[in-house]
């Protein structure tokens, strides 16, 4: 259940088994078990992008359609409100906790709150980095220094042939996010082996296409010479296509572009020739974030580590897959 459960022996196990067993009403205010139906409480991020709002809306579909009662709080990107709705959750005596960090340090205190309370706590999507592993049961996700490193490895093979210098502007996502720290780590780690590839400039866009669109405009000004744009996730990228576009620049020719999300507005973008490579962060967790909650709810044992199966689009896949993509 945690990994206190697994590390421990039976009488641990049961005892968390135990306490599982103490929080498995539908969260009324009162304590009282009522219907029986499983409660989770979870605080997202916000609406920053496409994708998470496609991210919201698995979530909230799969809710549904599984008879869980969802108690679900948007932090409009801030750490506070989703302390807050943490603790909201707690006093509401929910069943389960899941929540997608807004940023990787300073949880533990709430965390140690919801432990207190017996409510077993599931991270989607991003990561924490405490020391207290038992603090949460498990991750479900993707591996964003992968992700980066994907970024980093098309580089590569794209200017496999050149000689000279390859300047590039990062459009990072949120400071202190782990998205924005390990695409930002995967990706240098990839082009780290060849001196011609020089990160010029790089600058937190916070994952939308408003701030990508202003950072970009501020490198086409104190830049005068930008080969590549390495962008955190599709929005700050499309954002950047338009200031690239204003400053009289043709995006994928002039400057080529590779991002991290693959959400059907990018998708477009590539078809029209304006994105180059696209890895993708599937959003769609909610069938297994409801899958997963059940199993702790009834005292399973789960992976502490649960990945999602992502790709990689050029400009010609991503425009075959551009009918039938869902997000």
């Amino acid at each position: 259940m945690s990994k206190r459960a697994v590390a421990a022996a039976a009488l641990a196990g049961a005892m968390i088994i135990g306490l599982t067993a103490c929080s498995s009403g539908s969260g009324s205010s009162d304590g009282k078990k009522s219907d029986g139906k499983l409660t989770i409480g979870f605080a997202q991020v916000g609406a920053e992008s496409g994708w998470r709002t496609a991210n919201t809306k698995s979530i909230q579909d799969a809710a549904k359609k599984a008879g869980v009662t969802l108690k679900f709080s948007d932090a409009q990107q801030k750490q506070e409100n989703q302390i807050k709705a943490i603790r909201s959750f707690i006093q509401q005596k929910v069943d389960v906790i899941a929540f997608s960090p807004v940023v990787e340090s300073g949880w533990d205190t709430v965390l140690k709150e919801a432990k207190a309370a017996h409510i077993p706590v599931i991270l989607t999507d991003r990561a924490v980095d405490s020391k207290d592993e038992s603090l949460y049961v498990t991750f479900l996700g993707s591996d964003f220094v992968e992700e980066g490193k994907k970024a980093g490895d098309w580089l590569v093979k794209e200017y496999a042939s050149g000689s000279g210098d390859v300047n590039i502007v990062q459009l990072e996502g949120t400071t202190g996010s782990a998205p924005a720290n390990d695409r930002k780590a995967g990706f240098a780690d990839a082009i780290k082996g060849d001196p011609k590839f020089k990160i010029v400039a790089s600058q937190t866009g916070d994952f939308t296409r408003a701030k990508g669109k202003e950072v970009m405009q501020a490198f086409l000004k104190s830049q005068p010479k930008i080969d590549v744009l390495y962008a955190h996730n599709d929005d700050m990228a499309l954002g950047a296509i338009q200031a690239i576009e204003e400053a009289g620049k043709k995006p994928g020719t002039d400057i080529k572009i590779v991002s991290v999300d693959g959400v059907k507005d990018a998708f477009t973008a590539m078809s029209q020739g304006k994105i180059n490579f696209d890895v993708e962060c599937n959003p769609l967790l909610g069938d297994q974030l409801m899958d997963l909650a059940k199993k702790v709810k009834a005292g399973e044992s789960v992976p502490r580590r649960i990945q999602t199966e992502e790709g990689t689009f050029t400009p010609e896949q991503a425009t075959a897959a551009l009918p039938n993509r869902q997000y």
